[in-house]
């Protein structure tokens, strides 16, 4: 009837033996059940097979409360290429601004195509003006590498 593999054996006094086997776990009979050899009709020995399945459901519990009370980073991404026009490149940086004052943190993302590769020293001209026009309480957390460049 019980169809786990392994089971949390609990003896007579609430005292815990440990995971087993089911076939182990079904060999060791309880001082109750070998007390009552002569128990009345429908009367089963019980053993507690869902110990187990209970310990797993409260640890899935405490795992999805510690979900629960996690601090979600927001992360606003910004994607440029090196040859934006000013005025684009304004509205852009408004938007930075605005979520770095709601503490959203921003990424920005520098796009080269095709002949633009050739020319990394214009994408770090932009990233340095990015650096220098955001606001004053922002700050950097990686610095744009030139491994690109090289």
């Amino acid at each position: 009837m019980i169809t786990a593999t392994e089971l949390l054996v609990i003896d007579d006094d609430g005292g815990k033996r440990g995971v087993m086997s089911k076939f182990d776990a079904m060999k060791r009979p309880s001082r109750r059940a070998r007390s009552r050899r002569g128990r009345p009709a429908g009367q089963a020995p019980r053993r507690q097979a869902d110990g187990l399945r209970q310990i797993q459901n409260q640890e899935q519990k405490k795992a999805a409360e510690a979900r629960k009370n996690q601090k979600i980073i927001e992360i606003k991404e910004i994607k440029m290429r090196p040859m934006i026009d000013d005025h684009d490149y304004d509205v852009k940086m408004r938007s930075s601004n605005a979520s770095s004052r709601k503490a959203i943190r921003s990424k920005v993302t520098l796009r080269f195509r095709g002949r633009e590769m050739a020319h990394m020293e214009i994408g770090m001209e932009l990233l340095q003006k990015v650096k220098r026009d955001t606001t004053p309480s922002a700050r950097s957390s990686k610095n744009p590498n030139s491994k690109a460049a090289k």
